[in-house]
């Protein structure tokens, strides 16, 4: 096993990466023992397991989705499995994202993975990129793999990870999920469909909420994951039907699946990656008035908190103030009073903008602040 931890990708990974070809392998002992029920298995046999063991998969995030997938391709022995996520642990990942203990909270999610997932399979070598995917290292690190499989959780690492993709002519395994339903497709498979062929254009800010604020079922990223595992297999080994231009969407509540069939749009065309993958579905560009906790110290009684959070996140820390979830926001904005200015803080200072967006465009006479990175600031 070899485990390597890349700092700046573009400073550790050069352009010059060639395709590799199979050359005949042979497996230890060991390995032999490691895979032997995929050795029996006449659709993959040695040669099946010779492609996996020579295969590069990169893995975009560690999370939900990232868990089962870097679970499984390490368990069915993918040569060379790719890491990259920038986030920690948080206790709040424990439910879905069963790689991780209460030991690793505040850890580099990408490290402690590749750590245990040594542990599962000796066999494999782990490159570990502790950072975000953005334009300025997305092709240099796309061209080192084989098979792209995004794991993330925004709209503007989606759309990068689809262009990266098309400009590297990678396939791309995609997964998503929302409360209790997920989604997984192939995209851009011997140059098929893509992301843009079904959705063009980012979602409008406000359009679509987090797992943070709506919640997810703790199974469902490890079902989908799992799934974007198998389609990872499939392609590597050749086998089965890939879902190019299918996505299969699955409910978990009543298990009822369907697949919505779609076709490349060749008016789409991708040259090069955009100068600004920064939107979001949730905040719109438009500046905003901030203050910071400490700046707020400095005269509370000039200010009204309002909390945007969600119940649970309440019960367990606040500040005071009133305390109204995103999502009841459309419906609630009239209980806020308008005597004071308006400090609005989350956890991290995302849904805090979110809402003031949503407030600014109710005419309320006052003014919206948001507090500098949430909560987490204090």
């Amino acid at each position: 096993m070899q485990w390597k931890l890349f700092g700046k990708i573009g400073k550790t990974i050069g352009s010059n990466h060639k395709q590799h070809t199979l050359k005949a392998m042979a497996f230890s002992k060991e390995e032999n023992k490691q895979y032997s029920r995929h050795l029996i298995l006449d659709e993959i046999g040695a040669i099946g397991q010779e492609k996996l063991k020579a295969s590069k998969v990169l893995v975009i995030g560690a999370g939900g989705l990232g868990c089962p997938v870097l679970q499984y391709l390490t368990a069915a022995g993918v040569g060379t499995i790719g890491i990259i996520d920038n986030d920690t642990v948080d206790q709040s990942n424990l439910q879905r994202q069963i790689l991780y203990t209460h030991k690793d909270i505040g850890k580099f999610k990408a490290e402690v993975a590749a750590s245990r997932l040594a542990a599962l399979n000796p066999f494999i070598n782990f490159n570990v990129y502790v950072e975000k995917l953005t334009n300025q290292n997305a092709l240099n690190l796309f061209s080192c793999y084989d098979i792209i499989v995004d794991g993330s959780d925004n709209f503007p690492t989606r759309y990068l990870a689809n262009d990266a993709a098309i400009l590297t002519n990678k396939p791309l395994v995609f997964g998503s999920i929302f409360k209790f339903e997920g989604q997984v497709t192939v995209f851009n498979y011997h140059n098929g469909p893509t992301y843009r062929c079904l959705y063009p254009n980012p979602p409008q800010a406000n359009a679509v909420p987090n797992c943070s604020e709506i919640g997810v079922l703790g199974v469902l990223p490890g079902i989908i994951g799992t799934i974007q595992a198998n389609e990872v297999l499939k392609i590597i080994c050749e086998l089965g039907t890939v879902l190019s231009g299918k996505l299969l969407t699955l409910n978990a509540l009543t298990m009822v699946q369907y697949k919505l069939n779609f076709k490349k749009n060749n008016a789409i065309k991708i040259t090069s990656l955009k100068n600004d993958y920064h939107f979001s579905c949730g905040v719109s560009k438009k500046h905003q008035q901030e203050i910071t906790y400490n700046e707020l110290q400095n005269s509370p009684e000039n200010y009204t908190l309002l909390d945007v959070r969600n119940n649970l996140e309440r019960e367990h820390y606040n500040i005071g103030g009133l305390h109204i979830p995103l999502h009841e926001l459309e419906n609630r904005y009239v209980e806020i009073p308008t005597d004071k200015s308006i400090v609005v803080y989350c956890k991290a200072g995302v849904r805090s903008k979110m809402a003031i967006e949503i407030l600014e465009g109710k005419n309320l006479k006052t003014t919206f602040i948001n507090l500098k990175n949430g909560i987490n600031s204090i």
